[in-house]
């Protein structure tokens, strides 16, 4: 039975579209917290091995999807998302959140609901994403709004293998735009965590085609990258309540070797060290994670030269410095050598 809490929207199923991939270490409070805004929980489960898609097919009122694709590819995965969210009959707000994502807490009793319900079929919800850092005391906040929800009206998804949009986007689509629910985003909460799959990404884009240069700068941008405007103090109505509701985001805890440390030890062995050399993903002992893992002898030493260490040393000092003439040059002589 859904919570008496649900804020109400008329007529119209709220439909909470998630990807799961070994995502225990959050995966009882996310559901907690979706329960107190959605009519309906769909999730795709990707191959998970840590008793993520257990947990979820044991819960009521939660649709769990197998996504038995090999591959990472965001595309299809929405696609499948979507097309289970599509034979819910009637009117159908989406809302497509990661298992590290939640409505904020105000959202129960926030007018920007009736702002929804008010909303034209193919409208394009944008919300403001706060990514918590650790303590929960301050956020990383972009600037202006990301498109999180929409008022399905049959319109086709068009994604990406990677960073894909969560929902429809057609062209032309109104937009509303909302201030008072925000979307938190508990990746940097789990900081080691999060350095595991921002090192994945890397190995992952470079093996796709993309260039060192620009994938250093894509996935180092907590470096030093945020300017100091866009970190501000998080507002306890976000908060205040979650934990009465068993959403407990303040007691998290990451597991001790992510799913992808072991996707990187599987590319090392099938591409060869060399190949991630121009990476900086080496702050990392892959021998010793190798050795965890079972391998009897890994050589995944670090196969950085000088002008690799450097080069990386550079990019780290310039990173929160794009803009400046330092680092424009650093970055053309970098393009210039094949970065």
């Amino acid at each position: 039975m859904l919570p008496s809490t649900v804020p109400a929207l008329t007529g119209c199923h709220r439909l909470c579209l998630t990807p799961t991939r070994n995502e225990s270490w959050i995966i009882a409070p996310f559901l907690a917290a979706a329960r107190m805004w959605a009519t309906r929980i769909i999730v795709a489960d990707q191959n998970s091995t840590d008793g993520t898609r257990e947990f979820l097919e044991s819960e009521s009122g939660v649709d769990v999807l197998r996504n038995s694709a090999p591959r990472y590819d965001e595309d299809s995965r929405q696609k499948l998302l979507l097309g289970a969210a599509r034979r819910v009959a009637g009117p159908r707000f989406l809302l497509g959140l990661d298992a590290d994502e939640a409505l904020s807490a105000n959202s129960v009793t926030s007018a920007d609901w009736a702002r929804i319900a008010a909303a034209a079929p193919g409208t394009v919800v944008r919300l403001r994403w706060v990514n918590l850092l650790p303590g929960l005391r301050e956020a990383w906040i972009p600037p202006g709004h990301t498109a999180f929800g929409f008022i399905d009206d049959g319109s086709p998804h068009e994604g990406r293998a990677i960073h894909s949009p969560r929902v429809p986007h057609p062209a032309g689509a109104p937009v509303l735009d909302l201030d008072d629910i925000v979307v938190l985003h508990f990746q940097y909460t789990a900081w080691e965590r999060m350095r595991s799959k921002q090192r994945w990404y890397q190995v992952w884009e470079l093996i796709q085609g993309g260039r060192p240069l620009e994938i250093h700068r894509r996935y180092h941008h907590m470096h030093g990258g945020w300017p100091r405007e866009e970190v501000a103090p998080v507002d306890p109505a976000w908060l205040k309540g979650f934990a009465e509701r068993g959403a407990d985001f303040d007691r998290l805890v990451s597991e001790p070797l992510p799913w992808w440390d072991r996707e990187i030890v599987s590319l090392l062995a099938a591409h060869g060290p060399a190949r991630f050399r121009r990476l900086a993903i080496w702050d990392r002992d892959w021998n010793a994670i190798a050795r965890q893992l079972g391998h009897k002898a890994p050589a995944f030493d670090d196969p950085r030269g000088p002008l690799e260490r450097e080069a990386h040393h550079l990019l780290a000092l310039t990173q929160g410095r794009r803009h400046g003439w330092p680092a424009r040059g650093l970055e053309r002589v970098l393009r210039l050598a094949g970065w």
